[in-house]
């Protein structure tokens, strides 16, 4: 499970990250601890390129009697998606990018839990590889929210936890993006571990397990 992770670097640098200028955030702070059911900073393509907006974190797919599920839904298996046809039309056709720059997860040590900052060595920006969608209620109001999608642990993070998030290699973003992609079986490769030998993890503040703590100390090494 992806619960909660880190995106602190500036506009400008996301803008540059994702080769573009279209952008619908009005207000952009960095986030700490993003948190389920928060609005988060996300891309998705479109016909003219990459477009930066929010999205609501917890999937309320378009066919959902009500919006209840997003709270539940906040990842979805790389496994489901593949083998679940109302999934596959998302992985089809509703794929976006949550950028981050480090996410979080509990080792067990003992009877207690200790929360851990996983991030690439180089400290940069990567692509969490998302599905959205847009739920109607009956008064046409419309509701964008997105999953993470998880799959296995590679081998750094098999210490810590049995799931992780799918950080999608810098030189898939595009394909993962490019909306004329269609096709499952291509996609589908896509969704495996990140190289363990680009990543590192560290110890951080037990603060984090609170949702309304969102400040540049949690970042720090415990």
């Amino acid at each position: 499970m992806c619960g909660r992770y880190t995106i602190t670097v500036t506009m400008d640098e996301l803008m540059l990250q994702y080769y573009t200028q279209d952008v619908t955030i009005v207000n952009y702070a960095p986030k700490y601890n993003a948190a389920p059911m928060q609005y988060i900073p996300a891309v998705i393509g479109s016909g003219a390129g990459n477009r930066i907006g929010q999205l609501r974190w917890g999937l309320v797919p378009s066919w959902a009697k009500d919006d209840k599920s997003g709270g539940k839904m906040i990842n979805i298996r790389a496994e489901t998606l593949t083998d679940k046809p109302s999934f596959r039309r998302l992985l089809s056709s509703r794929r976006c990018v949550i950028p981050a720059d480090g996410f979080y997860e509990w080792r067990n040590r003992g009877g207690s839990k200790q929360p851990m900052r996983i991030l690439m060595r180089d400290g940069g920006i990567f692509s969490l590889a998302g599905i959205y969608d847009i739920w109607v209620d009956t008064d046409g109001k419309k509701l964008a929210t997105c999953a993470i999608i998880t799959t296995e642990p590679n081998d750094l993070t098999a210490e810590i936890h049995n799931r992780m998030p799918v950080i999608l290699r810098p030189e898939d973003v595009g394909l993962w993006l490019e909306r004329s992609i269609h096709d499952i079986d291509i996609l589908a490769k896509l969704l495996k571990p990140f190289g363990a030998e680009k990543m590192k993890a560290y110890p951080v503040s037990t603060k984090v397990g609170n949702v309304r703590n969102d400040s540049k100390d949690l970042i720090d090494e415990a």
